[in-house]
């Protein structure tokens, strides 16, 4: 919702992202076409929650997707995904939620970075982080 009201408030579109770190894209093949395959052959939780439920949520609270917000399904890992999105739109910030509550978004943050410590690691715009309700 934070976002939606900062891409208001400066006028722009917004772009909403989801991204299945199970997958991967083959971004360049051979025919000139876009292909999504799985790295892990077991299902991944995160990857069990169809990008179309995304877009249903985000219709209910933002409306019909058009001139004011748009959705991108995206694969592989979630913060080069992300950073790989606002370098093709242009985009002029990232903004992304804080840090999930809970021991195993503890143990997660121990074993690896988050998402937004690494996009400010990896690309130059500004990262806003909402923080969790």
């Amino acid at each position: 919702m934070r976002a939606t009201e900062l891409a208001d408030g400066l006028g722009v579109h917004l772009v909403c992202a989801f991204v299945d770190p199970s997958g991967y894209l083959a971004e360049f093949d051979a025919a000139g076409t876009r292909t999504a395959g799985y790295i892990d052959p077991q299902p991944n939780p995160e990857s069990l929650f169809p990008a179309a439920d995304v877009r249903s949520a985000l219709q209910a609270v933002l409306g019909i997707p058009g001139d004011t917000w748009s959705l991108r399904v995206l694969n592989g890992s979630v913060p080069e995904a992300l950073a790989r999105l606002a370098d093709s739109t242009g985009a002029s910030a990232i903004v992304v939620g804080g840090p999930r509550h809970g021991a195993l978004a503890t143990l997660s943050r121990l074993l690896e970075q988050s998402v937004s410590a690494r996009l400010m690691r990896i690309q130059r715009r500004p990262v806003i982080v909402v923080p969790a309700p």
